[in-house]
């Protein structure tokens, strides 16, 4: 692969967003040609026709549970051509952490080099505003199982499928992002023994980090909160140049051991480094001094942990990472200086042909804030029609067989790069609580634990992680919220208000109408004990996830019965709402 100039790049996706729509008409042009032999389509008696018109008038929009019978034959080994012209070779399994259940998604070349534009382009946008030299970056990825489906088809996460190509690791060479970590730590079988061997690769090449990264702010999070457990394990392994006996697993410890010589300089400075800090106060750059900025994914269900990753990040910008999702990529971050709160992506035009469903709020309902709005839907525009301002359901159509699918997110239009849009996520449209006629969605449950929040912030205290369920055990049905808290030091005072503003922050007028007439019940805080999400991840991990993909479920449902026994065994307090009288 040519090495290319951030300017080079730029200029390259300058051109491309110039005349988005016309770029849009291309990309289709050659999705349908790729596969027009492919069944799906043929089943809606598109019969070759490559134009957006035909395309939207024969194929109908879809979701996954409409194409998982074509997957599964795909799984099962039919390599014929059922969503693509070339048969699929792997599979990317998303997390299933809500239900308990993965999906399987189809993976291909063409998605990689989708991926491997992405990362170009975000990382020449960065690189202009954040220059770095040759040194390396701190990542904390994960491999995950290679699984065989029952046809012989590769399954895997994502990252997996990424971090194992030969191609990406190229690309990455080329955008001198080089992992501290060699491969048998990123494919290392134990997560455990992973992060703490990447947390010492780190500190050995501690003055090379030009930034650090993992695809999830939760997995950087988590990262330092081992950190603050193991730090004085990882100066004595540095001090006598001799791993711990913590790490067992063959390969790691013999590829790990190569670059581990004894240091009693750097073991002795990380040691008093960590001592002088204030509650980890800016641990990052105290012990990563070169490191210009941290990078991950920080939106939507990520949210929740900027608080704490700024407070390991101190004085350094935190920068959120493209947006994607197992089913493709969308857009990169070309604006790096914005907050996460504030970060926008703009869509690449030729890497999927994308629709936009227009949502608009009901009559009298326009100036509600909450998320949980049930939107009257117009009909899907393209790319380039979409209005500032205004908010929308993606729908992509990728090399790798997915056509007209619903991504389920909603974005708000924040402005134009050129001609494509530049997309600021608001939230997943997926409903996480409802009983009867109440809707709310994860961005509501958020707010609601944020609102909540504010309250133990004068006793020092905070929510580590959370999560809901709807009990409808006893009639009528009500909303439960798990906590786990970094300590066990709150009142049973303070608990209480806390519940209480959470059932109130609920603001969904189907919500609040049914627990005024008593038809949904008190909302109920069930205080967890510490390390229960710890417990949910490695479960998780146990049926071949990657720490690295996994997000903590916001919503359990009743047949995710193995996560529920975990929260369930763990609680250690449980408090009802008074908020609408008793």
């Amino acid at each position: 692969m040519t090495i290319c100039s951030s300017d080079e790049i730029i200029d390259e996706f300058e051109l491309l967003t110039r005349d988005a729509g016309r770029v849009q008409q291309d990309t289709l042009r050659k999705i349908l040609q790729l596969n027009a032999d492919a069944e799906y389509l043929n089943r809606f008696n598109l019969e070759r026709r490559t134009d957006s018109k035909s395309f939207k008038s024969c194929i109908p929009l879809c979701v996954h549970s409409d194409i998982e019978s074509y997957i599964q034959r795909i799984a099962d080994g039919d390599n014929s051509q059922v969503l693509t012209g070339k048969p699929i070779t792997s599979l990317s399994v998303s997390s299933g952490t809500t239900q308990g259940k993965p999906k399987f998604l189809p993976f291909n070349d063409e998605l990689l080099e989708s991926t491997i534009q992405i990362f170009r382009t975000s990382y020449a946008f960065r690189n202009r505003e954040y220059p770095i030299g040759n040194g390396k970056a701190l990542q904390f990825v994960y491999g995950s199982k290679q699984v065989f489906t029952q046809g012989g088809i590769l399954a895997t996460t994502a990252t997996t499928n990424l971090y194992r190509s030969w191609r990406f690791k190229e690309a990455m060479k080329d955008i001198m992002s080089q992992c501290c970590s060699p491969d048998e730590v990123i494919f290392g079988p134990d997560f455990h023994q992973s992060l703490y061997c990447h947390l010492l690769c780190g500190l050995i090449y501690s003055d090379e980090v030009q930034f650090v990264f993992s695809p999830f702010a939760h997995s950087l999070v988590h990262a330092f909160h081992t950190l603050e457990e193991v730090w004085e394990d990882l100066c004595a392994d540095i001090r006598a140049g001799v791993l711990s006996k913590r790490v067992t697993t063959p390969s790691i410890r013999q590829a790990v051991s190569k670059i581990l010589r004894p240091n009693p300089e750097l073991a002795s400075t990380i040691y008093n480094k960590c001592q002088n800090l204030s509650n980890w106060y800016g641990v990052i750059p105290a012990l990563w001094p070169n490191a210009k900025y941290i990078y991950g994914i920080m939106t939507g269900s990520m949210e929740p942990y900027l608080k704490k990753l700024r407070h390991y990040a101190g004085h350094l910008p935190l920068m959120s990472a493209d947006y994607g999702a197992s089913e493709g990529w969308v857009g990169s971050n070309v604006n790096p200086t914005l907050p996460p709160e504030e970060v926008t992506y703009a869509v690449l035009p030729n890497i999927a042909y994308f629709e936009f469903i227009p949502l608009e709020k009901p009559k009298g309902e326009e100036m509600e804030n909450s998320s949980s709005i049930h939107y009257i839907e117009s009909e899907p525009v393209g790319l380039t029609e979409v209005e500032v301002g205004k908010i929308y359901e993606v729908v992509i159509t990728n090399f790798a067989g997915l056509y007209r699918y619903r991504l389920g997110d909603i974005v708000k239009i924040a402005g134009f790069h050129n001609s494509t849009p530049e997309l600021q996520f608001i939230c997943r449209r997926s409903l996480v609580l409802s009983i009867n006629i109440d809707k709310n969605t994860e961005k509501d449950l958020q707010l609601a634990v944020e609102e909540a929040e504010k309250l133990l912030s004068e006793e020092k205290l905070e929510v580590v992680d959370f999560t809901s369920l709807v009990d409808r055990s006893r009639d009528p049905g009500h909303y439960v919220i798990f906590w786990e808290l970094n300590s066990d030091n709150a009142s049973e005072e303070v608990l209480s208000s806390c519940a209480n503003s959470m059932d109130l922050a609920f603001v969904d007028a189907g919500y609040v109408g049914s627990r005024k007439i008593k038809t949904i019940g008190a909302l109920e805080l069930r205080v967890l004990r510490k390390g229960t999400f710890g417990q949910v991840m490695n479960h998780y991990l146990s049926l071949g996830g990657a720490v690295s993909q996994f997000k903590t479920p916001r919503f359990v449902t009743q047949s995710n019965s193995k996560v529920l026994q975990i929260l369930n065994r763990n609680v250690t307090q449980s408090y009802l709402s008074t908020a609408y009288g008793i």
